[in-house]
């Protein structure tokens, strides 16, 4: 099976950086939302970011141009029938996921394979709510989808061969990286990524150094491009805590267990960069 028409499911940060990716390598996509207000300010961002691009000579203007053009904006979920493949990106709630996917296997044509996005969310539970669910698997992209080089492919038990042979020569088309993970919580890079994110926020708590000390030492130290707090920021703490009570629900591990500080911030409404307050303040 050849993937050449592509749907997104969700058209947020994460939706619309995916969506750049699979236009940059010469894909047609339909994109869904449901507010169309929130997929036109996502699309300026996107534009803004190939803007940039062509600023800095690393994009002609007519390739822009052309990127922009392949990418469709929809608010009618039937406008994904006839795609070859769906990714989901929406919010990391179960039950949501299950119910669109549900929706879309009445919709789309029987041979479109479903991916999804989450981030640490079982792919079997989503792929059970299909009637395909051997044609379901997850595709993990890493935010910002446009830079991050690494795919993160995850089988179910359910996969079919074929299906993963598909997803990972569309995965090398699109110029990443690509892992394959089975489908346990977190799978390979949340696993291991979040204890490190937790692991931060804790040392913060107990007042053994600053957020600037902890986000100064781990960039300079090991050369990372931000440092863990402003890591959570990016994430948002919303997400991040949905991500550890999945973690923690799933492994009872203590070392995924959802720090006081990160549960009271969420509750205080202080979720990161979306909400201009999260450990850091952004104007």
């Amino acid at each position: 099976m050849e993937v050449k028409k592509l749907g997104i499911m969700g058209f947020g940060q994460m939706g619309s950086g995916i969506a750049q990716v699979f236009a940059q390598a010469g894909f047609e996509v339909v994109a869904f939302g449901p507010r169309k207000e929130t997929m036109e300010k996502r699309m300026k961002e996107l534009e803004k970011r190939l803007t940039s691009k062509v600023e800095n000579g690393k994009m002609s203007a007519k390739e822009k141009d052309e990127i922009l053009e392949r990418i469709r904006l929809t608010t009618k979920i039937q406008d994904l029938y006839d795609c070859d493949l769906v990714e989901e990106s929406i919010p990391e709630d179960l039950e949501l996921k299950k119910k669109v996917f549900a929706e879309l296997d009445d919709i789309c044509k029987k041979d479109t394979i479903f991916a999804t996005n989450t981030s640490c969310l079982s792919v079997t539970d989503m792929a059970v709510a299909t009637k395909r669910p051997e044609r379901v698997i997850g595709m993990h992209f890493h935010n910002p989808a446009p830079v991050m080089q690494l795919l993160e492919l995850v089988r179910t038990i359910l996969t079919h061969e074929e299906i993963i042979e598909v997803a990972k020569a569309f995965g090398q088309k699109l110029g990443k990286t690509v892992v394959i993970a089975p489908d346990v919580g977190g799978f390979i890079v949340t696993r291991l990524f979040t204890p490190y994110l937790l692991g931060a926020i804790r040392m913060l708590e107990e007042g053994i150094a600053t957020k600037e000390e902890i986000d100064t030492a781990m960039k300079l130290a090991v050369n990372h491009p931000m440092g863990p707090l402003e890591v959570v920021d990016f994430i948002g703490l919303d997400t991040e805590l949905s991500i550890t009570n999945t973690l923690y629900e799933e492994t009872k591990d203590a070392k995924y267990a959802p720090p006081i500080l990160l549960v009271k911030m969420v509750k205080a409404g202080w979720l990161g960069r979306k909400t201009k307050k999260g450990f850091y303040e952004y104007k």
